[in-house]
């Protein structure tokens, strides 16, 4: 019985642990079945994220073979999903030239690991998309049995940021390579970007000038300009809208302590920084200034030559009259010492206008080939004589070759700068006198544009106070003088000034207060030999002989007139051009010369002489201005005309050049 009872107990044991396994089993069955539903209901919520997603998706298996896609995926790559299923994702959009990152796509997503990147594929019709894509293993207890790719065209972007790339490149080269400087200033006042050109400009760097500030101390170290120009840019940037620009021109001193004429733009971006470019107009400056001084001298020029004309005229009938009276007055009488002091008066006001007539380029010029090395001696030995306190030193050129030139012109000239020098001298000094030949290649620095040719130069240096820049560009002026005029006319440079340039040569000045002044000649060089000047004798030449005198101004017609018929002339006044034709015409066989003003109103002298030669080719002529020869006249003295005289002219002057002329024809 007890046998029977034991197992009996262990069948009900067994039973009971049966049904506990059963329940448990029930019950893991249940929660498997829960947990498959719950895989299945958030499978297919994956599922339909994957299908309406906006990015592309394809799910692959463990070795990367293509289980599904989804329409984005299918419309990037143009496939249709039945085509890709079961082929390798590798093969389908990689291809071979992108095996190599496909293939670390898929170590790295069977490592386990998500990877991202960027890269070209290829599409079923053979064409590339640019995609950005991320790879991601799916993973179960463990096991990797799947990943998900997930791709995103990205070439659009790509292509702004190609094109952004490239415009950045472009802009980069033009800012580098341009020919104007160019800085960037951010809206706290730093300097953000300077270019090479900039760098060259003014020497400056960022380490230099990191701050608006700290440009502005350097690049204007005077107080005064610098607040002028901190104004001026402070009004620009509240008066401009962004993105116009400010032009300004302003002085800057350059690192190297020089000092540069510089144009600015200045535009204010979106951003608030300021974009600014420098372009370096110190040439054209000078040459700007170059040409405003030679327009202004040559209408001052213009001014002098006609004022030194009507003055002409004016001393030609004080020194007529004063003639014809000396003439007819006793030496002994009282007044005769008073009649000589008046030609002596006219004398010095006709030298006047002889620097006048220099400056305005009309003066009157007997041009030979020169010896610059003889003259140079014989005024500055002569000069050095009546000045003990200047010491002079020569250093002249062997060999030097010859000009063309008026021998006392360029005395004046030499002898005006020794004068200039002295005064600039006071106490004493040294005065440096160089002559030199050299070629245009040798003045290319020069502002003005220099012919070509050889030249000779003469450089006259002192060790005097020197002059400031604003004397400088007025030392030419007629009348500008800084002595004072009780001391000074103010025509010795400007006279200078003229001859040099009507002997087609050229002139510069340099100078500093303090440091003394150079003056620089370059006069057009000539082979041919050297001659000296003729003499003339101061006899009274008297005639018999008819002369017809054409003159616009009643009181030198009438002087000249009484004056010629003195000396023994039968004279035929004309009040003009017009009037002389019709009296030649009239009287051709009586008339044995013809002395015509160079400037009428009605008819000019040149007329008048070629409409004489059409009457008779062998007319006699003497040519009269108070210009004396200039342009004008020397073309008429080319084309046959007998002589010329300027006024004011003495009795004996006119009378050799009258005598001179007829007895040439005889």
């Amino acid at each position: 019985m007890r046998d029977e009872d034991k197992t009996k107990s262990q069948l009900i044991g067994e039973l009971v642990e049966l049904r506990q396994q059963i329940a448990k089993r029930e019950a893991l069955e249940s929660e498997l079945k829960q947990s498959a539903e719950h895989l299945r209901h958030k499978t297919k919520h994956l599922e339909s994220l994957i299908h309406y997603s906006s990015l592309a998706i394809v799910t692959l298996d463990e070795v990367h073979n293509i289980i599904s896609c989804n329409r984005e995926f299918e419309e990037l790559f143009r496939f249709e999903e039945s085509e890709i299923t079961g082929k390798n994702l590798d093969e389908v959009v990689a291809g071979h030239q992108y095996l190599m990152e496909a293939k670390s796509f898929s170590k790295e997503t069977m490592d386990g690991k998500a990877i991202h990147g960027s890269g070209t594929r290829k599409r079923k019709d053979g064409s590339t998309v640019d995609v950005e894509f991320i790879g991601v293993p799916v993973v179960i207890d463990g096991s990797i049995v799947g990943a998900y790719g997930i791709y995103q065209d990205i070439s659009e972007r790509k292509r702004v940021e190609d094109a952004l790339r490239e415009s950045e490149e472009r802009f980069r080269i033009l800012v580098e390579e341009s020919p104007f400087g160019v800085s960037i200033i951010g809206k706290d006042g730093c300097y953000t970007y300077l270019n090479p050109t900039f760098r060259a400009i003014f020497g400056y760097d960022l380490k230099d000038i990191p701050t608006g500030k700290q440009w502005f101390s350097k690049a204007y170290p005077d107080q005064e300009y610098r607040k002028k120009v901190i104004s001026t840019w402070i009004d620009d940037l509240q008066g401009t809208e962004p993105g116009k620009s400010r032009p300004q021109t302003f002085t800057v001193t350059c690192k190297d302590g020089s000092e540069k004429t510089v144009r600015f733009r200045s535009v204010t971006m979106k951003t608030g920084d300021q974009f600014v470019i420098y372009e370096d107009v110190t040439e054209i400056k000078q040459l700007e200034e170059q040409l405003h001084l030679a327009q202004r001298m040559e209408a001052l020029g213009t001014l002098a030559g006609g004022i030194a004309h009507n003055f002409n005229n004016l001393l030609t009938g004080i020194l007529g009259n004063a003639s014809l009276m000396l003439l007819n007055t006793d030496p002994t009488h009282p007044h005769c010492e008073r009649l000589k002091s008046i030609e002596k008066l006219v004398d010095s006001g006709s030298k006047l206008t002889r620097q006048l007539l220099g400056y305005a380029r009309k003066g009157q010029y007997e041009v030979k080939p020169l010896n610059i090395n003889r003259v140079v001696s014989e005024t500055s030995e002569n000069f050095d004589t009546t000045r003990k306190d200047i010491h002079v030193h020569r250093h002249l050129a062997e060999k030097l070759l010859g000009v063309h030139a008026d021998q006392g012109q360029i005395e004046q000239v030499l002898w005006n700068l020794y004068v200039n020098a002295a005064d600039a001298m006071i106490g004493g000094g040294d005065l440096f006198i160089e002559t030199r030949t050299l070629t245009h290649a040798e003045m290319k620095s020069k502002p003005y544009k220099v012919k070509p040719g050889t030249f000779v130069l003469i450089t006259v240096r002192d060790t005097g106070s020197g002059m400031d820049k604003k004397t400088m560009e007025r030392i030419f002026e007629p009348f500008f003088t800084t002595k004072g005029l009780a001391r000074g006319t103010g025509l010795g440079l400007a006279s200078v000034y003229g001859m040099v340039k009507a002997h087609g040569g050229y002139i510069d000045v340099d100078s500093r207060k303090g440091k003394g002044t150079t003056f620089s000649i370059y006069l057009p060089a000539t082979q041919q030999e050297v001659s000296e000047r003729p003499t003339t004798s101061g006899r009274l030449e008297r005639g018999q002989e008819t002369l017809l005198l054409v003159d616009d101004e009643a009181m030198v017609l009438e002087v000249s007139q009484e004056l010629l018929e003195m000396l023994g002339y039968t004279v035929i006044p004309a009040r003009g051009g017009q009037e002389a034709i019709e009296l030649y015409r009239a009287h051709r066989d009586e008339i044995d010369m013809v002395i015509i003003d160079l400037i009428m109103p009605d008819m000019g002298g040149g007329e008048t002489y070629d409409q004489l030669r059409e009457i008779n080719p062998r007319v006699k002529v003497l040519l009269s201005s108070g210009y004396s020869i200039d342009g004008q006249a020397s073309e008429i003295l080319k084309r046959g005309c007998d002589g010329f005289i300027q006024k004011p002219f003495k009795a004996r002057e006119l009378s050799q050049m009258i005598r001179e002329i007829l007895n040439k024809w005889e």
